[in-house]
């Protein structure tokens, strides 16, 4: 009986001089892109980089670097109102994390659990504060404040960053609660665990890298905020970023530059640490946790 052999495959034929030009055209990046970023990157950074460097200047000149000296520095560690200023921002920022977290945490459980009308509806009011313009929230908590009789001091800046940061907590953690399996808290309470107990010894543990991550941020985020600590503060003590445009109202001195400085390096570090902290706990990166997916 005589097989038939099938012929072999013919060689894959080379992709001609054309071919290979479409292609390299198409996955060619057009050097306009990286102009524009380029450019972007330095009026955004070019500032920020400067104020950094004079902060280090031996000699009193804003616009003639003399050598690097940590004068102003030192000044600044001396300085009383400045470190009380800067007292009063941790203090405000410690509080307003510790209240913006646990609100926020009840209410993304609440938004997720609740499968009515009224919980979407709740859950697009929640949306509304990170869309608002922040001078509008800040105008908004200064007259509600006089309206209500309360004199403005540091308990109403803590207020207000209260209620400023609870929407970003519920949007960090809301899909985070929403990707937990409801059936490990129904277990638990099977094998005879209250629903409070299910939910504080199943539910927060599973959610506590996104929820320190939220912690993290919200910190830093208070922490570097003026606008509403502008409109809610009063006239003494005052956090640190009013008190650094108070003095810079009247010149700007080489202090405020160091004072910036170490600002934006604490929030650069608070920021790594909320990226990083999910890793500790063998999740997925913090961007993933941060962005909500």
């Amino acid at each position: 009986m005589t097989l038939l052999k099938t012929p072999p495959a013919a060689p894959p034929t080379p992709a001609t001089s054309r071919e290979r030009g479409r292609r390299g055209r198409a996955n060619r990046r057009p050097r306009v892109l990286f102009a524009v970023t380029g450019l972007f990157l330095a009026l955004l950074y070019l500032p920020i980089a400067v104020v950094a460097l004079f902060s280090f200047n031996s000699q009193k000149s804003l616009t003639v670097f003399s050598g690097f000296s940590l004068r102003w520095y030192r000044a600044f560690v001396h300085d009383d109102l400045l470190i009380s200023s800067l007292g009063t921002s941790l203090r405000i920022s410690l509080i307003a994390t510790a209240g913006s977290v646990v609100l926020g945490v009840a209410l993304a459980l609440g938004l997720v659990r609740c499968r009515t009308r009224l919980g979407s509806m709740a859950g697009l009011v929640m949306l509304v504060p990170l869309i608002t313009p922040e001078i509008v929230t800040g105008v908004a908590s200064m007259l509600l404040f006089k309206g209500l009789g309360i004199p403005l001091s540091t308990g109403t800046v803590m207020l207000a960053e209260i209620t400023f940061s609870i929407s970003y907590v519920t949007v960090i953690l809301r899909s985070r609660v929403a990707a937990l399996n409801p059936e490990v808290e129904e277990a638990a309470m099977d094998l005879g665990a209250t629903r409070w107990q299910s939910v504080r010894l199943v539910t927060l543990p599973a959610l506590l890298p996104a929820v320190l991550a939220a912690a993290v941020l919200i910190f830093a985020l208070v922490f570097d905020d003026f606008v509403l600590a502008y409109f809610t503060t009063g006239v003494d003590p005052q956090p640190l970023s009013v008190r650094i445009y108070s003095a810079v109202r009247f010149g700007v001195q080489p202090t405020i530059n160091a004072v910036g400085t170490l600002m934006l390096a604490g929030s650069i570090c608070l920021i790594a640490l909320a990226l990083f902290i999910p890793r500790l706990f063998g999740r997925r990166g913090g961007l993933d946790i941060l962005s909500g997916e």
